[in-house]
């Protein structure tokens, strides 16, 4: 009887003792990567996912444990096929993510792929995204000659590629789709399929249902610079663009903020867009640089 309360007492004061020993046990960190959302990344023109290395590899060390995915999908020249074409394809991709992801998801998207995203936030009407980091994108448009328009119409030069842009067959290719002459505004709004669509530039039967789910978003995040050197003008990173005298505007003073066409003005008011200029990064360097990555994406996050 005496042995067996012998082999039983030890355990007995282990259990009582076990709350004071949690005590004098040095604490353990909490886990963060649940609280980080899943992050959504979207190439640009000519580009494909292994482009983001650099920024994979920052965002892991940061926001360790965070579900990444940078969508192979319309790389090299495929992501010349049409706008409308590559949203819906991407739309297909980030349908599970999201289903996935009850407390949402960030986009970060590259270039042409910032019209992408706007796109499909305009189109889906059950999106979850907290952060859209719209990065270097021509979200007004652009209108400049790059090595990328040389080598698709070697024989056209800013001032006359709209009479390719702004017909049926220029509207095939992805470039064409944002391409915004202000010498020929008539024009871009009535051959454009896709920006002067999701701008709320033309009337068209979805545009209230667009707006609204465009306003679902938690932030918007602008980021691009005056060093970028393919973005023409550079603010159009900004909603900023050329008038016909080739100034130009800031955001504040486009028709589509100031008709709050597709909602600009309304995040604006509510304090949800995030503008992060940074100069001397060229327009390739923007998803490798650390500085800019520090500065203008991981503080949105979270």
């Amino acid at each position: 009887m005496l042995g067996l309360w012998g082999q039983r007492f030890p355990s007995v004061w282990v259990l009582l003792l076990l709350p004071f020993l949690q005590l004098l046990l040095p604490a353990v960190p909490a886990s963060h990567s649940a609280s980080y959302k899943p992050v959504i990344v979207v190439h640009g023109l000519f580009d494909s996912s292994y482009s983001f290395r650099h920024l994979l590899e920052y965002i892991n060390e940061t926001h360790p444990g965070t579900v990444v995915t940078v969508l192979d999908l319309f790389d090299g020249r495929e992501s010349l096929r049409p706008l409308w074409e590559q949203v819906q394809g991407f739309r297909e991709a980030v349908v599970p993510i999201m289903a996935k992801a009850p407390e949402g998801v960030h986009l970060i998207c590259y270039s042409q792929g910032g019209l992408v995203c706007r796109a499909l936030l305009s189109v889906m009407d059950d999106h979850n995204v907290d952060s859209f980091i719209s990065l270097s994108s021509p979200q007004m448009g652009q209108y400049g000659d790059t090595d990328y328009l040389k080598w698709l119409f070697p024989t056209s030069m800013r001032s006359n590629l709209y009479r390719i842009c702004y017909s049926p067959w220029g509207q095939e290719f992805s470039i064409c789709n944002y391409w915004h002459d202000p010498h020929h505004d008539d024009l871009y709004l009535n051959a454009s399929s896709f920006l002067a669509l999701i701008n709320g530039e033309r009337d068209h039967p979805n545009a209230t249902a667009w707006r609204k789910n465009f306003l679902r978003v938690g932030r918007l995040v602008l980021i691009g610079g005056p060093d970028d050197g393919v973005i023409t003008p550079w603010q159009s990173s900004f909603f900023g663009f050329y008038d016909a005298n080739e100034t130009v505007l800031e955001m504040e003073e486009q028709l589509v903020y100031l008709r709050d066409s597709f909602g600009l003005k309304t995040l604006l008011a509510r304090g949800a867009i995030v503008r992060c200029p940074m100069s001397g990064i060229v327009h390739t360097a923007w998803h490798s640089n650390r500085t800019l990555y520090e500065t203008c994406i991981e503080p949105w996050l979270s």
